[in-house]
């Protein structure tokens, strides 16, 4: 079989990264074909008035790829992503390119990689380029009136979610195979959840963040967005320093999940709450124990947001100069949620760190009882773009699409999102959170999970 004639059976927009690096070390394609099918798939569906990318590197990208396939044909060692085209949400440094951040003013041309860019180019990615989401990250839905708004590729007229609404766009539309957001109230999950696809939002501390223009400190993780939990084990793997190896198979028979009896299963949509209790009862097919019960510290959550919380303090903190020089390039719609944090005192800002430390002890030890809990990712399928044109209409889908996922970052928690549709319906999520720490756990979990709730 011809290297051209295998690429043509290959469908980006389904391939896994496993697939996709048997082919190239069978011979089956190159790493420049990989990347030059990613970069036709690009020219053919990215908006220029949508933008999917807001930039791309494809000169260095086609240097990259040309290394990596003179390794491969000189039998050199290479990575465990070697050839892999890979996308990166743009507040993610890259050596020699504009950092934006969504913003239509700031701008800052990095001096070198962010830790995670440099991991993903030793073990071999392809840096295809930076892709939109929501200006300086603040927000669930993805919209950005500077760049335009990426269409949902499973759903046209709706949004793809945010903040990393270009990532998932591209991975769902194989412009990259995978992708890398951030996430600081499901920026990572909610957009793989409205798109089709897997994302993970790791423990903090487990992925470095030097070169990531942040949001809020105390919240922000670094994930990946990818066709399946094996690809997101992979670049996780690889972002966190170590050696992927390949998994022994979870048994989901005595495993034990919690699903909570309060605050996440608020206000679900109908077609949501069909598709969550259709994959619990797969899952207890499978083995799984799953029970049902009132899980306390979820409803004190909302003390932690008061005012905006973290997220709004830490980033009046860092936004609060420019705010005043060029405030009236920010989206009207950023602009107002940042500012919620100049009234926050300094006594403020350390009660709710206090607040939020006890919280999350509390977590601990509910958690440590099971293997994980079990909500949808999102409350509502994807918003349509018109319904998002109010303010109020705005504001009350964001609190709404972000309300589920914040919960793992609040409570400095694991959590990674499947896909959970049927064919013909709107995209949602399901979402397995772990305790701190248990991501290696979690992502095998997720693994017998995904087999256990695919057609």
């Amino acid at each position: 079989m011809s290297q051209t004639l295998g690429l043509d059976t290959v469908d980006l927009s389904k391939a896994t990264l496993s697939s996709l690096l048997d082919g190239m070390h069978q011979n089956k394609w190159s790493s420049g074909q990989l990347l030059e099918l990613c970069l036709n798939n690009i020219r053919q569906r990215d908006d220029p008035a949508n933008q999917v990318y807001t930039a791309r590197f494809d000169r260095t990208a086609k240097a990259e790829a040309a290394a990596i396939d003179a390794l491969q044909q000189g039998g050199v060692p290479i990575g465990d992503l070697a050839g892999l085209p890979i996308a990166l949400k743009v507040l993610l440094d890259v050596a020699g390119e504009v950092t934006h951040s969504g913003s239509k003013w700031w701008v800052q041309r990095a001096q070198s990689d962010a830790l995670v860019v440099s991991r993903l180019r030793r073990a071999g990615a392809v840096i295809t380029g930076h892709t939109n989401m929501t200006e300086f990250a603040y927000s669930g839905l993805g919209l950005n009136p500077h760049y335009g708004t990426p269409d949902n590729p499973l759903a046209p007229g709706r949004i793809c979610g945010g903040s990393s609404s270009g990532a998932a766009a591209a991975v769902a539309q194989g412009m990259a195979v995978a992708a890398i957001g951030s996430d600081t109230g499901g920026s990572v999950r909610i957009p793989a959840a409205f798109c089709g696809l897997v994302g993970f939002k790791p423990s903090q501390q487990r992925i470095p963040r030097e070169g990531v223009f942040r949001l809020s400190q105390s919240l922000d993780s670094i994930g990946p967005i990818a066709r399946s939990v094996d690809c997101c084990d992979r670049l996780d793997a690889v972002m966190a320093g170590e050696r992927w190896q390949k998994r022994v198979p979870v048994d989901l028979r005595g495993r034990s999940f919690v699903v909570p009896a309060n605050y996440m299963l608020d206000e679900l949509s109908p077609g949501v709450a069909e598709a969550f209790a259709r994959s619990l009862g797969k899952l207890r097919e499978c083995g799984a124990r799953i029970v049902e019960a009132p899980v306390p510290v979820l409803d004190t959550l909302p003390e932690l947001l008061q005012g905006g919380g973290l997220t709004a303090v830490e980033s009046y903190h860092v936004h609060r100069h420019w705010l005043q020089q060029h405030g009236e390039d920010y989206d009207p719609q950023i602009r107002r949620r940042m500012e919620r944090g100049a009234g926050f005192s300094a006594a403020d800002y350390l009660d709710l760190q206090q607040v939020r430390a006890e919280r999350k002890a509390q977590a601990e030890e509910w958690l440590g009882a099971y293997d994980g809990l079990l909500a949808p990712t999102v409350a509502i399928e994807p918003p349509l773009l018109a319904e998002l044109e109010d303010d109020a209409d705005y504001a009350r889908l964001n609190l709404l699409v972000l309300r589920n996922t914040t919960v793992a970052n609040l409570l400095d928690l694991c959590a990674i999102t499947l896909p959970n549709y049927q064919h013909g319906d709107l995209p949602t999520g399901l979402m397995l959170v772990g305790r701190n720490g248990s991501d290696r756990s979690v992502l095998g979990i997720a693994q017998a999970m995904e087999k256990a709730l695919t057609p």
